[in-house]
C-alpha cells in the first residue's frame, strides 16, 4: 500500500465556483440564478408560505376554535404520585413537584387529585385540591395546606358583582 492510495480522494480545500465571469466559466450570463424576475434579483426573501403571488394554504384555511388566555395552566399531582416518591412524614410542596419530575411544564396552580391510594403521613401543600385527595391525605394523618395562587378571572368577575 502506497501512501498516494490512502490520500486518493481526500480533497483539503476545494476551491470556490466563481459566478458570473462570462459564458466560458460554466456559470457565467445568469450566474446559476435562472432567467429574469423576483428570485434572480440580490437581495430577495420570500416568506415560507409564499405561493407564487396566489393567496397562501395558511390563509385560504378557516380557523376554527377558541384559545383562551385568561385560563389559568393547572398542573396535576395524584395522590399515588406522592405514595411512590416521597417518604413518610416529609413536607412536600410545588418545588418538590419539581423536583421530581411530577410537573415538568409551566403552571399558575398545582392540583393534587386524588387517583390512587396513600397510607404515608404527609403535609402536602399545593393550590388545590380535590375533595378525595384532601379526604386520603387526612385519612392517612397527613395535613393538606392550601397556597395562595393567581384567581381566576371568572371568579375575580363574579366577586366584583357580588359587592
Amino acid at each position: 500500500m502506497n501512501l498516494e492510495d490512502v490520500n486518493k480522494g481526500i480533497v483539503g480545500h476545494k476551491k470556490l465556483m466563481r459566478v458570473g465571469r462570462g459564458t466560458g466559466s460554466g456559470k457565467g450570463k445568469t450566474a446559476g440564478r435562472g432567467g429574469k424576475g423576483q428570485t434572480a434579483r440580490a437581495g430577495y426573501k420570500a416568506l415560507s408560505i409564499f405561493q407564487g403571488g396566489a393567496t397562501p394554504l395558511v390563509r385560504r384555511i378557516p380557523k376554527r376554535g377558541f384559545t383562551n388566555s385568561f385560563a389559568l395552566r393547572v398542573a396535576a399531582v395524584n395522590v399515588s404520585d406522592l405514595e411512590e416518591l416521597f417518604d413518610a412524614g416529609s413536607s412536600v410542596g410545588p418545588a418538590d413537584f419539581e423536583a421530581k419530575h411530577l410537573v415538568r411544564y409551566r403552571y399558575d396552580v398545582v392540583k393534587v387529585l386524588g387517583n390512587g391510594n396513600l397510607t404515608k403521613k404527609l403535609k402536602v401543600s399545593a393550590h388545590r385540591f380535590s375533595q378525595s385527595a384532601k379526604e386520603k391525605i387526612e385519612k392517612a394523618g397527613g395535613e393538606v395546606t392550601i397556597l395562595p395562587g393567581r384567581t381566576p378571572v371568572a371568579e375575580k368577575r363574579q366577586a366584583a358583582k357580588s359587592k
